[in-house]
């Protein structure tokens, strides 16, 4: 991870906080290696919209509120905001991965990627490997 610099997808914010998530013992190790290292990640509005939906259908409105006043306060935590070019480059991107069914927050996920020079994710969506980027941690 050193020197890498890592997009948070929403499976990492959520698994973070639910415990019958598959992914939930990855998501923990991977939360406490990026606040030890006092790394900065980047995520965006619409990822963190994503896992606050969510969040409310499993814990409730005021939980998943919780999380976002936290998430957006976070000094570690960058969210980036999508500009209008932005989401018509993912909307070209939506429709070239049309036969995977990758989904529009995915795509404009890569685009600030891609214009940050960030190569790798915190998820587990497998969306993101087929875009050519890494997931972090290794092996998954």
């Amino acid at each position: 991870m050193a020197g890498m610099m890592l997009f948070v997808d929403a499976g990492a914010l959520i698994a973070r906080h639910r415990e019958s998530d598959d992914h939930h013992r990855d998501a923990l190790r991977g939360w406490r290696d990026i606040e030890s290292r006092r790394k900065q990640v980047f995520t965006s509005n619409l990822v963190l919209v994503e896992a606050a939906r969510f969040l409310s259908r499993i814990s409730g409105n005021a939980r998943a509120a919780e999380r976002l006043r936290i998430w957006l306060s976070s000094e570690q935590l960058v969210v980036l905001r999508p500009d209008r070019e932005i989401e018509l480059e993912a909307a070209d991107l939506l429709e070239k991965y049309a036969d995977q069914q990758i989904g529009f927050i995915d795509c404009i996920s890569f685009v600030l990627m891609r214009r940050r020079r960030i190569n790798a994710v915190f998820g587990f969506d497998r969306h993101f490997r087929s875009a050519g980027f890494k997931l972090w941690p290794a092996g998954r």
